[in-house]
């Protein structure tokens, strides 16, 4: 009887621990007790590190960090796609690069093209359209293109982690915003319905808008031209711009968050947290990081051995990547 009584107690203890876990897709390894640890700190009444929660500013990259990026980023593969279906109308496509090659499958010539060809696919997709037309091409192409390794619906290859994380430190006072070197307007129509983070939390790369009355009705129309570049060291000028807070904690995968995690976490007290995403699960994901084309993690690996950031090792630190 005292043996069943005391079975029964430790396993209504592991099962009280398991609910109250607030990040269950995470290993219990070093990662995970840097990131409790710091939130307990910044939000205990009378902690030397307290944070009041106005001040408790956490700023996420979006590709690689919050959801896939390989084989090339969602933004990227909705621009090619978007060439395919208006390429009737522009039959001079079929002998002008970058569009030629994208309508040949030619992604070595198109790679070639390098920042300056994607640019103008992405300046050619996305204008030409007022920002509720664009809102909705975006919401259909979601609703129905799929990843072609995983063959799943991109809104749900958001790694499950992190979106623990994101619920976490809300439910410890923290604002959390996404600052991506991505389209604002791609991202806006869905990361609240998967990330809980509002559009009006949402910084990325934005092209330009004009205001125009079409059919007596209010518009912004959508020009071919770049206003803002949200990505290296335009990150913290956009939180700067947007925020207009300097963040507690940033959360990042790449060489282009490297001058986000410096802004955040090189100013001293109180207590700063920077953390990366290191890709090293080949089989639940991918593995990648120094020589990668897209999402390269070179500069901020070697940064993070000196700054004293986090490394999250995907393969070691978490339990699953995506939700069951």
């Amino acid at each position: 009887m005292a043996a069943a009584v005391i079975l029964g107690t430790f396993a209504f203890a592991i099962s009280a621990y398991a609910q109250s876990d607030p990040l269950p897709s995470w290993n219990d390894t070093g990662p995970k007790s840097a990131i409790v640890s710091f939130v307990e700190r910044v939000t205990k009444q009378g902690s030397p590190e307290f944070v009041p929660e106005p001040e408790r500013i956490a700023v996420f990259d979006n590709d690689g960090t919050l959801w896939v990026e390989h084989p090339m980023y969602t933004q990227l593969a909705f621009a090619l796609d978007r060439v395919k279906i208006l390429a009737p109308q522009h039959p001079e496509w079929q002998n002008v690069q970058p569009f030629k090659a994208v309508l040949d499958g030619d992604m070595e010539t198109l790679a070639a093209s390098g920042e300056k060809g994607l640019l103008e696919l992405i300046m050619v997709t996305h204008a030409g359209m007022t920002t509720s037309d664009f809102e909705k091409v975006v919401t259909d192409w979601l609703s129905t293109a799929r990843d072609p390794k995983f063959k799943r619906p991109y809104t749900e290859l958001v790694y499950q982690p992190m979106v623990e994380l994101l619920s976490y430190l809300r439910a410890n006072g923290f604002k959390t915003f996404i600052v991506s070197g991505g389209g604002v307007e791609f991202m806006r129509p869905w990361t609240e319905k998967v990330y809980g983070v509002p559009p009006e939390q949402v910084l990325g790369s934005s092209i330009k808008t004009q205001f125009k009355m079409q059919d007596d009705t209010p518009t912004l129309y959508r020009l071919p031209e770049v206003n803002f570049i949200d990505d290296k060291a335009g990150k913290p000028v956009g939180i700067n711009q947007e925020i207009g807070r300097r963040p507690i904690a940033a959360f990042g995968n790449s060489d282009g968050d490297l001058e986000m995690l410096q802004w955040t976490t090189m100013a001293g007290a109180p207590a700063r947290l920077g953390v990366l995403i290191h890709h090293t699960d080949e089989e639940r994901e991918y593995a990648y990081d120094r020589k990668s084309e897209f999402g390269r993690l070179d500069k901020a690996l070697d940064a993070a051995a000196i700054t004293g950031w986090t490394v999250v090792d995907m393969k070691a630190d978490w339990k699953k990547i995506f939700k069951d």
